[in-house]
Parts: C-alpha cells; structure tokens; sequence
C-alpha cells in the first residue's frame, strides 16, 4: 500500500489497516480514498485473513471528508465520487468482520467509517458525531443504520450531537473503551479470527443487510453522483 494507508498484519488472521495522514487529522483525501479500497479489497481477498482492524495514525481516527478537495473541473469530480464510493462499498461489504480501533476523534466521514465497521473499541479520547449536519451536508444515514438503533441514528444524523467516549458507550456506540485501544482491538480480532466461522458469519451480516442499510448506502452513492455529476443519462 501507498503511504496513506498502512497495511500490517499484527496477529494471525489479522490485517491491521491505518488511516496515515496524522498532519491533517487523517482527512479522507482522493489518494487516501483510493488506497483505502485498494487496501480493504485486498484483505478482503486473502483468504489468510479473518478479521480487520481499522484506526487512524495519531491522534485523531479521522475528520471525515478532506473538504479542501471539493469543487473542481469535471475529471476531478469524477475522482471525488469513484474514490468516496470506492471506499466506503469495501468497507461496507467488506468478506470478513471489521473492528474499529477509534483512537480518538471519528467525525462526519470518520464516524461512517467506524459505523461500517462490525465492531468499534474506544480511546478515552474518542469523538463521534456528523457535525457537517451545520454545513448543510447530508450525513450518511445509511452508515448509522447500519450499527445503531433506529432511534438513535435519527437522532445523531438529524443533529449533529457529538458525543464523548463514555456517551458513545453507554449509548452502544461503542463496544467498550480502553487506554490501549490498538492493543485491545487486536486482542478483539484476533480472537475473532481464531474462528473458522467468522467469514460465515460476516456473509449473513451482509446478506441481512441487503434490503436496509446497503441499499441505503447505493442510494446514497446515486445522490453523490447526481449532486456532482448531474444525473445519469
């Protein structure tokens, strides 16, 4: 993988993918975007693989959607969208579970991330919220949907509520939080991937998800599209 993502394998059957732009709060570039897909297709792909571990270099898991990279010529529009879908699909169809090791702030795209992920450990320092809901961007409910009680992804998408570490676990956003959030998503994948029956069991989580959340998130995509591109001849 490129330098803005990091592909380790830190445990048997565990692939260790870092978001790796530290200086910019690990802000999903095109680049990033495009090596994130590249990065999740390939684990996805390895049969040696059994569970991924996702989380951000530095402080922060990531800002969401690097803004200054809006706008453009329409080849770089076209960049925006194929990269944004590329991306967030992998993750969310991802063959094998996913663990969010959330080191610290998860926001607007960032919180998508985790949200796509099957589980998500916290730092004490942890951020998650969809505060683009002030900018008047869509927040991606399909995401939501796709961790968190009806409830309670109409109350985070609609607005904008950021919510700390010990809130995001006592509302089941988070699985549990640790000082060593890496070491205990690893010690969390590894232990699923000891199971011969976590890619089966991932299938059923995604077949399930196929009339909710993923068709959400195709709908999502065609808005994207359309938003940037106009719509499909």
């Amino acid at each position: 993988m490129g330098e803005l993502v990091l592909a380790e394998r830190p445990a048997a059957g565990v692939a260790l993918v870092t978001l790796n732009r530290p200086d910019r709060r690990n802000a999903l570039s095109i680049d990033m975007r495009d090596e994130l897909a590249a990065a999740l297709t390939a684990a996805g792909g390895d049969d040696d693989v059994r569970c991924v571990v996702l989380t951000g270099a530095g402080s922060a898991f990531s800002s969401g959607m690097d803004v200054t990279q809006f706008g453009g010529d329409l080849a770089h529009k076209e960049r925006l969208v194929a990269s944004s879908v590329a991306a967030f699909d992998a993750l969310a169809r991802l063959p094998v579970p996913a663990v969010a090791a959330v080191n610290g702030p998860a926001v607007a795209g960032g919180f998508a991330l985790a949200l796509l992920c099957d589980l998500r450990l916290a730092a004490p320092s942890a951020v998650f919220g969809f505060p683009e809901v002030g900018r008047h961007i869509p927040p991606p409910y399909a995401a939501a949907a796709a961790a968190l009680p009806e409830a309670l992804a109409r109350r985070l998408c609609l607005t904008g509520e950021l919510l700390a570490a010990e809130a995001a676990l006592a509302l089941g956003v988070v699985a549990a939080i640790h000082d060593d959030v890496m070491a205990a998503a690893v010690e969390l994948a590894a232990g699923i991937a000891a199971s011969p029956a976590a890619r089966e069991t991932k299938r059923r989580i995604l077949l399930a998800g196929e009339t909710t959340w993923l068709r959400g998130l195709e709908d999502e995509a065609r808005v994207l599209r359309e938003a940037l591109l106009g719509p499909a001849a």
